[in-house]
């Protein structure tokens, strides 16, 4: 009988009563409703509006917008699950971002504003000049995009609704990639950030619902700590000892599960790794990521942004109590599923080998929580999934569009920069649903450690040129360049001989060499940032210097000059110009020839230009912003150019609001302090 109760059983599904499904479709229809109205009320038209929201957003907004990118469906698996596991130290990755996102409004964003920019290759190209920095952190960041974040959210959405639903995968997640690619091609970064806003309600609303139940479930909160200790399943014994043998080190909670600060070299998370090492890869997420420092472009002013930061920060405290305890409770009631060890056992309950941690979080919805509720936790689950996602289709199709399809086009129109950024999101959308098959047969125990690790082993580069980029004037082109390239060496040395080897587990160890794979993750992306800094400043004192008339707001120490700043890819731009307008003129003068005379030529040209009188195509011209209100507003004179540049790139704060939001920041990093010191 005990092996029966183990058992997975497809047909358990409990998330098919009318109560569950009408909260499911409640939540659809706000969050469609938002998206509508949203469309309604921005303009979508221009690459501003699309991209950038018209950099019209305010604080709340940004701040929900920033924390729904963040928190996907990947942390609620992924962070229950390591809670699960190795206890309350995994939500040192949440409370270590409030810092960062202190460095990122105060520090990093009026540089970004002042310089004029939309994505962050974009910032790098007016920083250091050519091309080859630009198109390298854009490829980089497109195939991290796909690799990491849209399959760590994928599978992790799969496990939930797969326990939830008991749907085929493809089914659930092909379902949920179309109706998150409609809103996402339609709306633009308005409608995403505004649905982003109903969800991270929905998120922190239904986490806090399972929450009570899981602390009235055991006990209270004092029941964590009296009872966890004691979760140990009931199977230890191998079935096949000579092939593999169970330590009670592959099953026992750690001894150190209620710490935040653990051994320095042979813990799972080193608190100096910690400290270094994940502040060194938060820096590259949370200040040069474009997911998320295109949401703070968007803001009202330099002033909303900081303000949607330290909501964001105020927010990223939540997870440790609303995913990483619920995580641990699960294991408490739900030994023998939750901390299975015996692979055989292991693939009956959840379909993998090396452990079932990773249904911690969908366990506890669908054994606790009652009808109506289990809906609103999928609902949950399907914000978080959808939001992430959504944010990511969104970034890579601005980073494609303006960083790669740009340069092979420098003088397309407006019209076809949007076309191709909608077009670029239904690429991605095809290489997802190609890369569910090898989703499906990761190794969901190392999923945490695998999305930590690939950003341990790629991003420190990226994370040292930007920070010696804001910050270091001195620092050129040929030492940016060239830390890049070192620093992307040094990392593929590490990770392909991890993957060859593979990560291996408690009972097969990997065999990859101790040289090579023995230094903790983290402590290997402090060792590469440093070697990456190295190299950008011994190359860039031995090579000229960047002038200041190259730099003015571009630099943190130069953010708040008022000369005029030559760009260094201007004779790139000037060039193209030259090369484009001969090329029209070409066409033009071909055209003239064909039809007799100029008046011909461009009479023939505004009959195609004429936009579709069927109501069809105004509908969907209309949708996808492209309707013809925009399309018949004048081009905006060189005046009402410069003055919009001046706004958007204006970085001053009104006195009053300004100390309130110092204030806040000195409170908030003042609670991170004493809860990292309680939990220690």
């Amino acid at each position: 009988m005990e092996q029966e109760s183990l058992t997975p059983n497809p047909e358990r599904a409990t998330i098919g009563n009318p109560a569950d499904i009408s909260v499911i479709c409640f939540y659809f229809l706000a969050v469609i409703g938002v998206g509508l109205w949203s469309m309604c009320r921005t303009n979508r038209g221009t690459v501003g509006g699309y991209f950038l929201a018209g950099r019209n957003m305010a604080w709340w907004p940004i701040g929900a917008s920033l924390f729904a990118s963040n928190i996907g469906s990947g942390h609620f698996v992924g962070l229950a699950g390591t809670g699960a596991a190795n206890g309350l130290a995994v939500a040192g990755f949440e409370w270590n971002a409030l810092f960062i996102v202190v460095l990122l409004g105060w520090l990093f964003v009026p540089v970004y504003l002042t310089a004029g920019v939309i994505t962050m290759p974009q910032y790098l190209k007016k920083r250091f000049g050519g091309q080859r920095i630009r198109l390298y952190l854009s490829v980089l960041s497109l195939f991290m995009y796909i690799f990491t974040k849209i399959s760590v959210d994928m599978f992790s959405g799969a496990v939930f609704i797969q326990q939830a639903l008991g749907w085929n995968i493809y089914v659930a997640v092909i379902a949920l990639l179309i109706i998150t690619t409609i809103y996402t091609a339609t709306g633009g970064l308005a409608a995403l950030m505004y649905t982003d806003t109903v969800q991270t309600f929905v998120m922190i609303g239904g986490a806090f619902v399972l929450m009570g139940f899981a602390f009235n479930e055991v006990g209270g909160y004092q029941g964590v700590f009296d009872k966890y200790m004691g979760a140990l399943p009931s199977r230890t014994l191998s079935s096949t000892p000579a092939l593999y043998n169970i330590s009670a080190s592959c099953y026992l909670p750690r001894e150190d599960s209620f710490h935040m600060i653990r051994d320095a070299v042979a813990s799972d998370l080193p608190w100096p790794a910690v400290m270094l090492g994940l502040s060194i890869n938060s820096v590259w997420y949370w200040c040069s990521d474009q997911v998320i420092v295109q949401r703070c472009l968007a803001g009202k002013n330099l002033t909303h942004v900081k303000a949607g930061c330290i909501l964001c920060g105020y927010l990223k405290l939540l997870p440790m109590f609303l995913i990483v305890i619920p995580g641990m409770i699960s294991r408490i009631l739900y030994p023998d599923e939750i901390a299975c060890i015996v692979p055989e056992e292991c693939r009956r309950i959840c379909g993998i080998d090396v452990g079932c941690s990773n249904i911690a979080y969908p366990k506890l919805v669908v054994s606790l929580m009652p009808s109506g509720l289990r809906g609103l936790m999928l609902a949950v689950m399907l914000a978080a999934l959808m939001s992430s996602l959504a944010s990511i289709f969104n970034s890579s199709g601005t980073l494609f569009t303006m960083d790669i399809y740009n340069r092979l086009r420098p003088r397309a129109s407006d019209k076809e920069l949007l076309i191709v950024g909608r077009v670029w999101i239904l690429l991605l959308v095809g290489v997802s649903i190609a890369w569910i098959p090898v989703v499906q047969a990761a190794q969901g125990g190392q999923l945490f450690d695998y999305m930590q690790s690939i950003s341990s082993y790629l991003s420190p580069p990226i994370a040292a040129i930007f920070l010696l980029g804001v910050f270091v004037k001195r620092v050129n082109e040929q030492g940016a360049f060239w830390g890049l390239v070192v620093g992307l060496a040094v990392g593929m040395a590490r990770m392909i001989p991890e993957f060859v080897y593979g990560t291996g587990s408690c009972l097969f160890p990997s065999s990859c060499p101790r040289l090579i794979c023995g230094i903790h993750y983290l402590y290997f992306a402090v060792i590469l940032f440093l070697v990456t800094a190295a190299t950008v400043m011994g190359v860039s004192l031995c090579t000229p210097p960047i002038p200041d008339k190259n730099l003015h707001r571009l630099v943190f120490s130069l953010r708040h000059s008022k000369e005029e700043r030559i760009d260094l890819d201007t004779e790139e731009e000037d060039v193209a110009k030259q090369r484009e307008a001969a090329r029209q003129q070409h066409q033009a003068e071909t055209a003239a020839t064909r039809n007799g005379r100029l008046e011909n030529a461009l009479e023939v040209e505004d009959s195609k230009a004429a936009p579709p009188s069927g109501w069809l195509c105004r509908c969907m011209g209309w949708f996808c912003g492209m309707g013809t209100s925009s399309q018949d507003q004048p081009e905006p004179s060189p005046e009402e150019k410069a003055e919009e540049l001046r706004h958007q790139t204006d970085i001053t704060e009104p006195p009053t609001w300004r100390r309130v939001v110092n204030v806040n920041a000195i409170i908030m990093m003042a609670l991170a302090v004493f809860l990292w010191g309680y939990y220690a």
